[in-house]
Formats: C-alpha cells, structure tokens, sequence
C-alpha cells in the first residue's frame, strides 16, 4: 500500500512539474531542498519519504496535500 500511495504522489507532482514547465532545479530551489532529495520524491519506488517533504512539494507547485484516515 505504501508504494501505491507513493507511486501517485510521484505522478502528481511529476504532472504538476509537467503543466507549469518546472525543472528540477527550479522544484528544487522552490521547495528550498537539494536536487537529490526531490528525485528521491520523485523516484516511484522509494517509499521513504517525509510528510514535511511532500507537503513542500505539493506548496511549490500551488498544490496542497490532504491526509485521511478511513
């Protein structure tokens, strides 16, 4: 389940890079991290990632990330 979630995060945010044409140096630079730890974000198969990370990830592209527990 964990790399499932992660997976879409991965893609939303790859999307969101996409539509406003954002390298991943200017990501980087917004998010205020290096450019390892956002391919580290962006990499589908690594699940080890901070809420904090993506919560920054999601600010930088005029996104916000909503957690649920069901």
């Amino acid at each position: 389940t964990a790399h499932a979630i992660k997976r879409v995060l991965a893609w939303q945010i790859g999307e969101a890079m996409r539509e406003q044409n954002l390298t991943k140096v200017e990501m980087a630079r917004r998010m205020k991290t290096s450019r390892a730890q956002l391919d580290r974000l962006l990499d589908p198969d690594n699940d080890k990632v901070q809420l904090d990370t993506v919560q920054r990830a999601a600010h930088a592209v005029g996104r916000k990330l909503q957690l649920e527990l069901v």
